[in-house]
């Protein structure tokens, strides 16, 4: 793999990044430094992280993730230098209050969050450190429709900039980047940043795979013009489109119950538990078997040879799926099969939307 600049930066990353939201969760300690021991050998040298990782979020987990990554870097001299290390900062509270008091995301609560980061990821600088929501309120995380009367917010958006701008002229943050973003957000942003000379956003970390293409209604158009990248998460839809619960939904008995949308009914009730959205998955992997392809090569090199997508980003629980996953990244798609994936989406739409 080439690597590739996120937006307008010098930031050199693969076009695949490993996720890390399992550690500590699913991922034991151990078998995490393997992962990512394996993905360093593979040459991938981009790691995202949060600071509410691991996922689902728990207060007795919160931060477990970074903390897993930086004891990784402790043991490992070098390989601090040999990647690229992205983390967020969350947004206001949504219902986890150990994360965010109050209903803003203010200067003061950025700026406690980059040091915390810093400090658990054992690091002094953060490469890529991104909102990991948006302040204001959006439909995000399954919700489909923008309500003007759910309006809460409470710091602007130029005085969130200002923040970030004070961690990169101190040297705490190289670039800044957007999560489950809106063409809105991402314009103002970038023209705030321009008039006031603050720092630009690079790269927005939104979902995109088979079961939800809504970044092709608009935000692929916005962001292509203002130079600034996709980072595309859940490419395989929390396991939807890797062909595992094609006999049994998720809560079966029958289910692989090792699987995150099995194991936890939290994440079962999100938008990637919805009827729809395993009706459609098993399309897609029927697809994929008739065309020779694994329900996991078809998802995975949909994303890996979109030119909407600067870059991938992979969650495994196992160094065999890691394998996997970046085996998958020689696998071409056809014009035909493309076709037939276009035709698909027409008749179900985006149903983890």
């Amino acid at each position: 793999m080439d690597t590739i600049s996120l937006g307008r930066s010098d930031l050199r990353v693969t076009p695949i990044c490993l996720g890390t939201m399992t550690f500590g969760e699913q991922v034991a300690e151990p078998q995490a430094h393997a992962i990512l021991d394996r993905a360093l050998e593979r040459g991938v040298n981009f790691i995202d992280t949060a600071e509410m990782y691991a996922v689902p979020a728990r207060q007795e987990t919160c931060g477990a993730t970074e903390s897993i990554i930086g004891r990784w870097f402790a043991r490992n001299p070098g390989a601090r230098q040999k990647t690229v290390l992205a983390t967020k900062v969350a947004g206001p509270s949504r219902g986890m209050p150990w994360i965010r008091q109050g209903l803003g995301l203010t200067p003061t609560d950025i700026l406690a969050s980059c040091e915390g980061s810093l400090r658990r990821l054992q690091t002094d600088v953060i490469d890529l450190y991104q909102i990991h929501w948006p302040e204001r309120h959006v439909p995000a995380f399954g919700q489909l429709y923008y309500d003007p009367d759910k309006e809460v917010s409470a710091t602007p958006i130029h005085d969130q900039l200002q923040a970030l701008a004070s961690l990169v002229r101190a040297g705490k943050v190289r670039y800044i980047g957007l999560s489950n973003e809106t063409p809105y957000g991402v314009h103002e942003f970038v023209r705030l940043a321009e008039q006031h000379g603050l720092p630009r956003v690079v790269s927005v970390q939104n979902p995109y795979c088979l079961l939800n293409r809504s970044w092709d209604n608009a935000m692929d158009e916005s962001c292509h013009r203002l130079g600034v990248s996709l980072l595309a998460y859940s490419p395989l839809a929390f396991g939807l489109l890797t062909g595992k619960f094609d006999q049994h939904a998720p809560a079966d008995a029958g289910a692989p119950q090792n699987a995150r949308i099995a194991r936890y009914e939290s994440v079962r009730k999100q938008r990637w538990g919805r009827p729809e959205a395993l009706a459609a998955a098993r399309r897609y992997n029927q697809l994929a078997r008739d065309h020779g392809l694994s329900p996991t090569q078809l998802a995975l090199a949909f994303c890996y040879r979109s030119w909407r997508v600067a870059c991938t980003i992979i969650g495994v629980t196992s160094l065999a799926q890691l394998d996997e996953d970046l085996d998958a990244w020689a696998t071409p798609l056809s014009p035909g099969l493309l076709a037939a994936i276009d035709a698909v989406r027409w008749e179900m739409r985006d149903p983890a939307q």
